[in-house]
């Protein structure tokens, strides 16, 4: 299995307080801890981008990589790091799907229950 990682701040306070940095550091330690190293090339991130546009340099990378098929599962921290806004978090976890990958959340898991997919709903207005 190829994953990849997105990880975005939208405010330069934030990307000073290196919040992207801890972030990457945490998926990566849960990529290894579930025993696969993470490439260089599959970090996609988007320093002071808001989530609340699709257009983003990291994320438009990322898409073009998935429509290449190299990537299989995406690990993204939350829902609000992926899109501020609902429409455009369900228009790329479509999009995903499409490809044949997958998104997984580390803060907030995520199964095919119907009840997970309400409550990303509710995350996704409530971020917005």
């Amino acid at each position: 299995m190829t994953s990849a990682i997105y990880v975005r701040v939208s405010t330069d306070r934030q990307a000073l307080a290196q919040t992207i940095d801890q972030q990457i550091e945490r998926l990566q330690a849960h990529l290894k801890g579930e025993g696969e190293e993470l490439r260089a090339e599959y970090i996609f991130r988007d320093d002071g981008y808001s989530g609340a546009t699709l257009n983003r340099p990291g994320l438009d990378r990322l898409r073009d990589q998935l429509r290449e098929g190299v990537i299989d599962r995406v690990l993204i921290l939350s829902p609000d790091r992926l899109a501020r806004n609902y429409v455009h978090q369900m228009v790329i976890l479509e999009e995903v799907e499409r490809y044949g990958c997958r998104i997984d959340f580390l803060d907030h898991p995520m199964s095919q229950d119907p009840h997970d997919h309400l409550l990303l709903q509710i995350r996704g207005a409530v971020a917005e």
